[in-house]
């Protein structure tokens, strides 16, 4: 009774449980699988553009995957709500597996990108579906070490995702990387039902925010069209399109009956928005450094695409280890480590901005790793601030929203990463000069994006805000007023 009752209580050996266990697992597979497969391509493009032709098309692999993740995950809340988070998942996972089958089959180039978009849809999905579980099927006492773990899985997948396809691409099969996620996919598909049974969404309105859901692919692929234009004026012109469009997926949301985000998600004077802006932000300025460092170290030190994927490592070396160090941080005690996490990121990427033109490899992980510390520090924290202030009307489409908002940071954040390297040349082929004045354009839009997130990040944590409110009846943090009003 006493080991039964230490367990009840909330200690590390409740998520080891048989009841826990291996709902945490099946949640990692789709966290891993998510955030591995989207920049996998990263270090195989080379490979995959000397086989199948157009180079150029170098960021839009990373760029048609995320789109697909946006969309798909921007509906997985109302999608479990309607089927129920197991079949949901189940289906996600083959819709995986059946993108990953297409870019390993593809016979051209036009192919392999139709298979990272349909990749993307079943990765958002499955992804999004994962953030529902974790509102649903862990108790409010364990969330903290749950996004932590999240965080560091997370933090290892996007940057070993590089790594992970260098080594298929050093080996001289780079198709082989999307075989490995076909298995993974397939195990996820058939282990989600059994492991997500018992899963009530509070909600079970049947419809999806449809409207909202086609703004936030009009404005994300807006902004990816931009690297298709060599004509600046047009380029900026483009990105701005794609920003108001995103602006208006918040007027949308907040006048339709059937909503894709929490009330006042864009607005950041409440927690919830401002939480949304830190994530989406800071998201957005870490694509360039994880997707432009391995063919700049290729093309420039020699470096062979696993050299470079381990370069790219370098924010996995401080990102799990930070995520950790704040696991057990109590309820109330998030606001200094968020601080300390923003001004890390914006710190590193500005050492990305003046250290990766010097091509000191010594330099690049110093501005890797401060990078890496940041979102370890703060990226768990945040979730779980989001978290304790949804209302329970929120809380499903609230959860999933993590991801989602994750995920259109990232896609902008690629989308104008790839605008930069064009601009240098990126896109007409890669030489020694391409790579050298794309070692640094890649990186000046990232630093104003972090420095967004880190006046978000303090928005979020200013004193009256970062408090946990008092508990409802039963037992779960009440959100705050400001959360709730509309």
């Amino acid at each position: 009774m006493g080991q039964a009752a230490a367990v009840e209580k909330g200690g590390r050996a409740e998520l080891g449980s048989a009841e826990f266990l291996p709902r945490l697992l099946i949640i990692l597979l789709g966290v891993w699988m998510n955030a591995a497969d989207a920049l996998v391509s990263s270090t195989i493009m080379p490979s995959v553009s000397a086989e199948l032709g157009g180079y150029g098309a170098f960021s839009w692999a990373v760029a048609g995957f995320l789109i697909g993740s946006v969309v798909a995950g921007a509906s997985a809340g109302r999608l479990a709500e309607s089927f129920g988070l197991g079949r949901a998942s189940s289906f996600a996972g083959f819709v995986f597996a059946a993108g990953n089958a297409a870019s390993a089959l593809a016979p051209d180039m036009v192919t392999f990108l139709g298979g990272r978009l349909v990749q993307g849809i079943g990765s958002g999905w499955f992804s999004g579906f994962a953030m529902v579980a974790i509102a649903q099927l862990f108790p409010e006492r364990q969330l903290a070490r749950v996004f932590a773990i999240i965080s560091g899985v997370w933090g290892v997948a996007t940057l070993i995702g590089p790594m992970f396809g260098g080594l298929f691409a050093a080996a001289g099969n780079w198709r082989a990387v999307f075989w490995v996620f076909v298995v993974q996919a397939l195990i996820f598909a058939v282990l989600a039902p059994p492991l997500f049974r018992g899963a009530r969404a509070s909600s079970m309105r049947k419809m999806v925010p449809v409207r909202q859901l086609l703004l936030v692919a009009a404005g994300i692929g807006m902004i990816a069209l931009a690297d298709m234009t060599h004509v600046p004026a047009m380029a900026i012109a483009a990105i701005a399109a794609g920003f108001v469009l995103l602006a208006l997926v918040f007027v949308a949301d907040g006048r339709a009956k059937t909503r894709l985000l929490p009330h006042r998600a864009g607005d950041p004077r409440t927690p919830v928005g401002a939480a949304y802006l830190a994530i989406f932000a800071t998201s957005a300025s870490m694509m360039a450094f994880s997707i432009y460092i391995p063919p700049v170290v290729q093309q420039l030190l020699d470096y062979s695409p696993l050299q470079a994927g381990y370069v790219v490592a370098s924010l996995a070396l401080t990102w799990t280890p930070s995520a950790f160090i704040v696991a057990n941080v109590v309820s109330g005690r998030e606001r200094s480590w968020v601080r300390i996490g923003s001004v890390l990121i914006l710190l590193g990427t500005t050492f990305q901005l003046v250290f990766v033109p010097t091509l000191s490899l010594g330099l690049i992980v110093l501005a890797g790793a401060t990078t890496g510390a940041g979102f370890g520090l703060s990226s768990s924290l945040v979730n779980r601030l989001v978290l304790r202030h949804l209302s329970q009307e929120d809380e499903v489409i609230g959860s999933a929203a993590l991801m989602t908002v994750r995920q259109v940071g990232g896609s902008a954040g690629a989308a104008l990463a790839g605008v930069a390297a064009n601009m240098a040349g990126f896109g007409a082929g890669l030489t020694d000069a391409v790579a050298q004045a794309a070692s640094f354009a890649v990186f000046i839009p990232a630093l104003p994006l972090a420095a967004v997130g880190l006046l978000a990040g303090f928005a979020l944590t200013r004193r009256g805000i970062a408090e946990p409110p008092q508990a409802d009846s039963g037992g779960r943090p009440a959100p705050h007023h400001d959360a709730m009003q509309l």
